[in-house]
């Protein structure tokens, strides 16, 4: 495990290079993000361990961040005055773009991986834009009507994206419909639903609503969304059927999940961190199948899919807030960042058991 400490920041998002296997920024803020400065940090990883690269001090908290897929130089990041920066390493101090829309704090921030000429952003003040690196303007702001904690492009479309917010909802949005219909809105699952009933088991009934922090896109099932929030549980939700209720429940977190991701390599595997100070790596089960016969076996109640965890990593000591798959080398590698004002870089296999 290799460790690098940001010392007077604490970590809020980490992501790996598209383009190098060995570069990592790190978005961070001052005083736990209450007041203060930003600093996105540009890391190498080296023979010699984790070593600074460049670094840029913005005015306010810096909470997400997202590599360009355009250009192995730029950054994009979300900061807490209600801009975006793009930044580019090449280059030093400043940004090479500043965007000033958002009315509120901006926390998500979104590369296309499609498109790869867009970017989207979300925000406290309940809307998700839509921009280009390359204009002056957003290029389509839609309305969620609620605190979005998270936004993201499908991986494997250029026109859906999706939000997670405070009320609750998972929201799917195509590009493609008409603006005057719903603001482009094509689903709204309640991430609180009754999931579906078992042969023997109780229904648990609907859990209250609760603040969504995180989502992802699973890299290989197109349909496939897992998100999470404040209620601790991680849920998957196939989008082909968005009145069944979530397809897998992964409880075990202690506290609020903060960032969920996929893996790039699996099908069924995702990573958690949360403010247990945990980082968990899970299997939604469906690699194994997900049939009666596994759901019977699990030792908890709310658990289903036949999903688990397949370990965890501790070594945290405040809220772990970011955690990011390695694309490249061997299977396994990720980072993650937390309050502790530490990035630790770790292989997934030895926290399995």
């Amino acid at each position: 495990m290799l460790e690098f400490r940001t010392q007077g920041f604490n970590g809020y998002a980490v992501k790996y290079s598209p383009f190098f296997d060995s570069r990592i920024a790190v978005a961070s803020a001052a005083n736990f993000g209450l007041v203060g400065n930003g600093r996105l940090y540009i890391l190498g990883l080296t023979p010699q361990g984790i070593r600074p690269e460049k670094w840029f001090d913005t005015q306010d908290s810096l909470y997400d961040l997202s590599w360009s897929e355009t250009h192995e130089n730029q950054v994009v990041v979300a900061v807490g005055d209600g801009s975006i920066k793009l930044f580019d390493i090449a280059l030093n101090d400043f940004p090479v773009q500043s965007w000033q829309e958002h009315k509120r704090e901006v926390f998500a921030v979104h590369w296309n991986l499609v498109a790869k000429d867009t970017f989207c952003s979300s925000s406290w003040d309940g809307t998700v834009k839509i921009w280009s690196p390359y204009r002056p303007d957003s290029l389509v702001t839609i309305p969620t009507h609620s605190c979005t904690y998270s936004a993201s492009f499908s991986p494997h479309s250029p026109t859906i994206l999706s939000s997670v917010s405070s009320d609750s909802h998972l929201r799917i949005f195509d590009l493609r419909t008409p603006p005057s219909i719903s603001n482009h809105l094509t689903l709204s699952i309640p991430l609180h639903a009754s999931p579906p009933t078992r042969p023997g088991i109780p229904p648990p009934g609907a859990m209250p609503p609760s603040e969504a922090l995180t989502h992802d896109w699973n890299k290989y099932r197109d349909s496939i969304v897992a998100a999470a929030g404040v209620d601790r549980m991680i849920r998957t939700f196939d989008i082909r059927a968005p009145h069944q209720g979530p397809v897998a429940t992964l409880p075990g977190h202690g506290y609020a999940v903060r960032k969920v991701t996929w893996s790039p390599h699996l099908s069924d595997v995702l990573l958690s961190a949360s403010y247990d100070m945990t980082c968990r790596v899970w299997t939604d089960g469906s690699a194994m199948g997900n049939g009666i016969e596994a759901n019977m076996k699990l030792p908890d109640p709310m658990a289903l899919g036949g999903g688990r965890e397949l370990g965890r990593m501790t070594r945290h000591t405040e809220f772990a807030t970011g955690v990011d798959w390695c694309l490249f080398g061997a299977e396994g590698w990720c980072a993650s960042c937390g309050w502790d004002e530490r990035l630790l870089v770790w292989d997934v296999r030895a926290v399995m058991g």
